[in-house]
Parts: structure tokens; C-alpha cells; sequence
């Protein structure tokens, strides 16, 4: 069996999506109409950059979510490859959960841009810059990154937001809490525990005003069924239910991503290949949580074409 899964923030890079669009009339008809959707030039800022344009939320979320779409749509229009025929499910990482949704048809492709542009606006705005802060713990599973985040919230929001993979665990909260929760997991035999060059705590309580904020957006937005069940990164369980969906994307916001649980729970599905769209950041991931499993980065042309034979 088979999933196709896509990247979450932190794969955005200038140049991002340029040959592809040189090469493919389908890559750039994916951007061209993710600017309109959005009424700006999302597609020169990821040719072209300025690099901290790129980087803001608001416009990394859309960005890296139309790489991987336009990375399948070439893959779909010039490699006659379906994602219904090939693909037994799809998984996202936070972000890339709307990819995932928009891949396997269940949102259409300007509508999945203007909630993710959003998504990034409400998030940049639930918190003060400077108020929160994230940190990677390495060499640290989850059920100890959750007990050293309990322990340094003292009355501050501190909680585990991504289980990425054994010993790569996220913490996100108010910002003092964060850099105790560093102290502490550096006592307890971390590998190493540092700040992340991000503009807000995601995945945690702090994000309730942009969690409200997607409530709304995603009850006015038309969802349909997927073509194949999305794991929930909420969940890590299949779901294929608009309004399930819904309000899974809704507590996501503020939710764990439990990505290595999704990871384990696809591959118990049966799961033994991961086909990651537009970015190389799954691949890694997923070797360490199943090492079995075949995992393949899907990002050139090359990668495309290689792809579509092997399919």
C-alpha cells in the first residue's frame, strides 16, 4: 500500500517551484492560479524571494503547499498518473494536511490557498512577537518532552505541539516556559534542545484566536469527501468525512501534530511506501519511525518522470 504526504512549513526556499514551472505547463498553471486566488504575486516572491517575505507565515504556508501541488499535477496531466488509482491514502504535516485534502480533491486549489493565507495571517496574529517561542528537543522522545513541558509551564502554556519522529520532538509556548523547558530537557540527556527561528508558538493554546478564526473560514468553505481517507494529524487515524474534517482542522491549530503516530498507524494499515510531494523534509522522517518502509522525495522534473515509471 501507499501514501502520498506532504510537507509542513520549513521546506519554503527561494527558487522554490522556478524550474518547474520552466519546465511544465501544468506547474505553472497550479501557480498562476494560486496568485489569482490570492490577488498577489505569490509566485515571483518564491522564484525570486526577498528571502523574509517568503519566510512569513502567511505567504511559506501557500508557497509550499503550491510546490506540492504543482509537483502532483505534473506527475497527474503529464505523467498520467492518478492519486485515486495509486494512492490508498494521503497524510499532511500541519500545514500540508490542506495539501493533502487539496491533492486528494476534497478541497479545490483557490480555496485551499486563501485558507491557508489565513491560516498564516491568523496564526502571525493570535500571539505578540516575542510572547512565544518553539524549541526542538533532539535525543528526547515524546512521553519525556511531555512530562518536561508540564513541568516548566508553571501557570504559562507549555505543551508538546510536534511529534515528529523518536527522539525529534517540538515544544511550543509562552516563550519563558520554552527556555526552561530547554534547561531542563539539556539536564535530562537531550541531545540537544534549542529555539526555532519561528514567528509564533503554533500548535498550542496560544493559537486559539486562530483557531476561532479557521472555525469560521472552514464552515463557509465547500469540503468535499477525499478521494482516499486523510490521516489526521490530530487523530493519527483515517478520516474521510467533511465535517469530521472540519473540525479536525479546526483543533488542529491548537493540537499535537502526531506525525511518527500517523506514520506507525499507516504502516500497521499496511502503509510500506511514503511518496513525499515538494519537499525532502517526510522522507528522513519517516525511515526513523519505520524502517522498513520505503519512503521517496518527489521534487524535479527528474524526480517526476522517475516516479511515473515506477508507478
Amino acid at each position: 500500500m501507499r501514501a502520498f504526504v506532504f510537507p509542513g512549513q520549513g521546506s519554503q526556499s527561494v527558487g522554490m517551484g522556478a524550474a518547474l514551472a520552466d519546465a511544465s505547463p501544468a506547474a505553472r498553471a497550479v501557480f498562476q492560479e494560486v496568485d489569482d486566488a490570492l490577488g498577489q504575486h505569490l509566485f515571483r516572491l518564491m522564484r525570486e524571494g526577498p528571502e523574509d517575505q517568503l519566510q512569513l507565515t502567511e505567504n511559506a504556508q501557500p508557497a509550499i503547499m503550491a510546490n506540492a501541488i504543482a509537483t502532483l499535477r505534473v506527475l497527474e496531466q503529464e505523467g498520467g498518473v492518478r492519486l485515486a488509482d495509486k494512492a490508498d491514502f494521503v497524510a499532511g504535516h500541519s500545514l500540508g494536511e490542506y495539501t493533502a485534502l487539496c491533492a486528494a480533491g476534497s478541497l479545490d486549489l483557490a480555496t485551499t490557498a486563501r485558507l491557508l493565507k489565513l491560516r498564516g495571517q491568523a496564526m502571525q496574529a493570535a500571539v505578540p512577537v516575542g510572547v512565544g517561542a518553539m524549541a526542538a528537543l533532539l535525543g528526547m522522545d515524546f512521553a519525556p518532552a511531555v512530562e518536561i513541558s508540564a513541568e516548566a509551564a508553571q501557570g504559562e502554556v507549555c505543551t508538546a505541539a510536534n511529534d515528529n519522529a523518536p527522539g525529534q520532538v517540538v515544544i511550543s509556548g509562552h516563550k519563558g516556559a520554552v527556555e526552561r523547558a530547554i534547561e531542563i530537557a539539556r539536564e535530562r540527556g537531550a541531545r540537544k534542545a534549542m529555539l526555532l527561528p519561528v514567528s509564533a508558538p503554533f500548535h498550542c493554546a496560544l493559537m486559539q484566536p486562530a483557531a476561532d478564526a479557521m472555525a469560521d473560514a472552514l464552515a463557509k468553505a465547500s469540503l468535499r469527501a477525499p478521494l482516499v481517507p486523510l490521516y489526521a494529524n490530530v487523530t493519527a487515524a483515517p478520516v474521510a468525512d467533511p465535517d469530521t474534517i472540519r473540525a479536525l482542522l479546526v483543533e488542529q491549530v491548537t493540537g499535537t501534530v502526531r506525525w511518527r503516530e500517523s506514520v506507525l498507524a499507516m504502516a500497521e494499515a499496511g502503509v510500506t511506501e511514503f511518496i513525499e510531494f515538494g519537499g525532502k523534509v517526510l522522507g528522513p522522517m519517516v525511515k526513523r519511525i519505520t524502517p522498513d518502509a520505503t519512503p521517496t522525495s518527489v521534487v524535479t522534473m527528474a524526480d517526476i518522470e522517475a516516479l511515473a515509471k515506477a508507478l
